[in-house]
């Protein structure tokens, strides 16, 4: 998750459309039908629910149900929420600490404020009906109830298509809103929109999204469009929100709305595309001409869904429940949805300095790879990484070039990206995780050199370090082993230690590592030693008497009044039971500090419990929710726990657990989708599902010098992953189960290539050259199972 400072405590692509082109589908299958865009909606963040949009597009439209309330902190649920009644909107653009370009067709008079949920008649708001909606990969529709219009909505990578379909009426209007802050936007520094023609407008806004204002301090972020509209209204008029509206084809400055009048028909559709871009109008444009040029809607619903089923397709699963694909399939949509586009289709992007900058060409004009908007890594490592490795990794490689271009231009890496702009979501940075797992999986296609130096810089240096570069605290880190305690910034980090000092130990412990493995597949055995020797920082905050982690202060001495409990003191959205756990890099050695008897009946006990509170934040719909509690599967630091077992001697809990956590943490409903209310955070804890209901994981998340996958309890009876041939040797990879059911969560014997299969893990490499892994299961734990070698990582 992303947060800044809270107040309470307690608590797609050219080259990407290329490689989805392939002929991935077997059989046809439409697997669009078990995309859910509504499941986990309720208290859900702003970039959530978009359903009208392309796999890592740009364009990514949805209704708004309270988007134009804007948020204080930048972080907080507002956007699309399945328990409201009302539709304030439509944006196009969706991303953290993005968001604009809202259009909203009404009849009547017009009303010059959106209006808010309790009280729709007094702003341009309207009522819907559930049955009116629906939604699913790449395509939205809704009736306004209070106007009988129809509305639909789907993308191309970088061009939002918007129909409306209007009653008979002499007063049918379609609204602008571009001026006035919208979801995580932040304030609106200014505002522009012209009438250009009859059938095209075009404008920008400027917005100051909150953390922007806190990493990159002056900085903004600015969106621009160009729309062509099917039918020339009968007049324009234009007005500041909350104003009076005037006769008019242009309007600047905050608040900046216009207005098209139309007499309709009944059933008359008026369609706009909107052309976008974080560069200029006139590439806004060129990405429309170049993506939408006599491109009906209908066809680019029927692209899009097509290019969703391609995308999805690249991983199959057969037999278990409806359900269990329902998660599934909405699952990995959330992995494909997030983290857009930010470059154009002739490779112009935003710099971090605000200017506009130019991905190299490809010889027939193409950019060479894009560049994203990206929400923290923060934990990604254990879910989006790993899946883009294994299904995505042209992404994968793209991703990293696109973190490469921020680095070039501002000189260190950004855990946390919008439209270049720094925008760290915790005030840590993981990217050099990141970074070490492609290596490691073998995705390389990107100047190794300057990659390294650039992770490397991240782990060890502090001179001249940006507030948006995070780990302000890295130099205590690098010279005393850990970070003392000091809340002497509410909430935040220093030079001189941080409030989070406990975790922050932990974090940069585990990414000291994965450069240490990067150093030494590259033969770098100084830079290696000393990364190495980092990673046991955890070793000097681990209390022995109380065996958990506990934050020191600068002179040594452990903090006073301890509760392990207890979440924030010392511990980013956490406590001190949860992130003992957090030693990824050396799970036997903590296993070895803890005690083997100890720690397993500790784990064990930790997930008895928290299976009473649906493991962790109970039916609370918040994002914060089980923060106190010994194990939050809502939030980051927890997602590799229950797969600890593996190296602890009891790999039937891990199965146990994960199978568990799948069936109950998750649902299928607007309210228990990811938890009851908790932050899905762009494809994570839907990632998490899909590697866990496929039975594979990896607690090093690939940045180890050579990676494994660990085994847990697959839901399905059959799961295929094709394989990347330009990353991969073999062409799929394929799991198969037998008895398997819905209390069949432990293995019994496997096979991996027809060779017997004694351990709870298999090299990384083996996957990546295709074959089959066969799973027997069965009700009873085999106790013997898997423990013969615990999973490699690199020591």
């Amino acid at each position: 998750m992303n947060k800044i400072k809270i107040n309470y405590i307690n608590f797609f692509t050219v080259a990407l459309s290329v490689c989805l082109s392939q002929p991935l589908m077997a059989g046809n299958s439409d697997l669009t039908q078990y995309v859910r865009p509504n499941i986990g909606t309720v208290h859900s963040r702003w970039f959530f629910y978009t359903p009208a949009a392309l796999p890592f597009g740009m364009a990514k439209l949805g209704a708004s149900t309270n988007g134009t309330y804007g948020n204080e902190q930048g972080w907080e649920a507002v956007g699309y929420d399945d328990a409201h009644t009302s539709i304030d909107g439509f944006p196009c653009l969706h991303e953290f600490q993005i968001g604009g370009i809202l259009l909203m067709p009404v009849t009547g008079s017009i009303k010059n404020i959106p209006g808010k949920l309790d009280s729709p008649d007094k702003g341009w708001r309207s009522r819907f009906d559930k049955k009116d909606e629906h939604a699913t990969a790449g395509y939205y529709s809704v009736v306004l109830k209070d106007y009988r219009i129809k509305v639909e909505l789907t993308a191309t990578e970088r061009v939002g298509f918007q129909r409306y379909t209007f009653p008979e009426s002499d007063s049918a209007h379609v609204i602008f809103d571009i001026g006035n802050r919208l979801g995580e936007s932040g304030n609106v520094r200014d505002a522009y929109i012209r009438q250009v023609d009859e059938h095209t407008l075009e404008g920008y806004v400027v917005t100051e999204p909150e953390y922007v204002k806190k990493y990159q301090t002056g900085a903004t972020v600015s969106m621009f469009f160009y729309a062509k509209v099917n039918r020339s209204p009968l007049s324009v008029s234009v007005l500041y929100r909350g104003g009076r509206t005037s006769d008019g084809t242009e309007i600047k400055g905050p608040g900046a709305m216009m207005v098209l009048d139309y007499k309709t028909h009944d059933r008359e559709k008026v369609d706009f595309k909107i052309g976008l871009s974080y560069t200029s109008i006139e590439n806004a444009r060129h990405n429309l001409e170049k993506e939408a040029s006599g491109v009906t809607f209908e066809k680019a619903r029927t692209l899009a869904k097509k290019k969703w089923n391609e995308a999805l397709s690249r991983i199959e699963v057969s037999g278990g429940t409806q359900e269990s694909k329902i998660k599934f399939y909405t699952g990995l949509y959330h992995v494909l949805l997030g983290r857009g586009l930010a470059s154009d289709v002739n490779g112009s992007y935003p710099t971090n300095s605000g200017e506009v900058g130019q991905i190299e060409l490809n010889s027939d004009g193409t950019p060479k790879y894009n560049h994203y908007n990206t929400d923290a890594i923060w934990g990604g490592y254990w879910n989006l990484t790993n899946l883009w490795a294994m299904a995505y990794p042209e992404y994968y490689n793209d991703w990293i070039q696109s973190q490469m271009l921020v680095y070039r231009d501002a000189g260190w890496l950004g855990d946390g990206i919008a439209a270049s702009r720094y925008v760290s979501g915790v005030g840590t940075n993981m990217v050099s995780i990141a970074f070490s797992g492609a290596y490691c999986s073998g995705i390389r296609d990107f100047d190794v050199a300057s990659a390294y130096k650039a992770a490397l810089k991240n782990e060890l240096e502090w001179q001249g370090r940006l507030e948006g570069a995070g780990k302000m605290d890295v130099r205590q880190f690098v010279e005393k082993g850990y970070v003392p305690y000091n809340d002497e910034i509410y909430f935040g980090t220093s030079d001189k230690g941080s409030a989070f000092s406990a975790s922050h130990t932990l974090e940069y412990s585990f990414s000291s590592y994965a450069v240490a493995q990067w150093a030494k597949a590259l033969g770098k055995t100084d830079d290696y030693k000393k990364l190495m020797d980092l990673s046991t920082g955890w070793t000097k905050l681990f209390d022995d008497t109380m065996k958990v982690i506990r934050p020191r202060m600068a002179d040594g001495r452990f903090i006073e009044n301890f509760n392990p409990l207890e979440p924030w003191r010392g511990f980013q959205e956490g406590n001190a039971i949860q992130y003992t756990f957090f030693v990824p890099q050396d799970p036997v050695g903590l296993i070895r500090k803890v005690g083997k008897d100890l720690f397993n009946q500790r784990l064990d006990s930790i997930f008895v419990e928290a299976r009473k509170s649906v493991f962790g934040g109970g039916k609370v719909a918040y994002a914060f929710s089980g923060l106190q509690s010994p194990y939050n599967h809502g939030n980051q630091p927890n997602l590799h726990i229950s797969w600890l077992f593996n190296y602890s001697g009891k790999p039937y809990l891990t199965q146990k657990w994960t199978r568990l956590i799948c069936d109950e943490f998750y649902g299928v409903t607007g309210e228990h989708g990811y938890g009851y209310g908790q932050d899905e955070d762009q494809g994570q804890l839907g990632a998490w599902f899909v590697l866990s209901s496929m039975g594979l994981f990896d607690v090093q998340g690939g940045a180890c010098d050579n990676p494994t996958f660990q085994i847990g309890s697959p839901m399905f009876d059959r799961i295929e992953i094709k394989l990347n041939s330009k990353y991969a040797k073999g062409k799929t990879f394929v799991i198969e189960t037998e008895n398997n059911g819905k209390d069949s969560y432990y293995v019994q014997s496997a096979e991996l290539n027809g060779k017997p299969l004694d351990n709870c893990w298999f090299y990384r490499r083996d996957l990546f050259k295709g074959g089959v892994l066969k799973l027997k299961m069965g009700k009873a734990p085999n106790y013997k199972w898997g423990i013969s070698d615990v999973p490699y990582y690199g020591k």
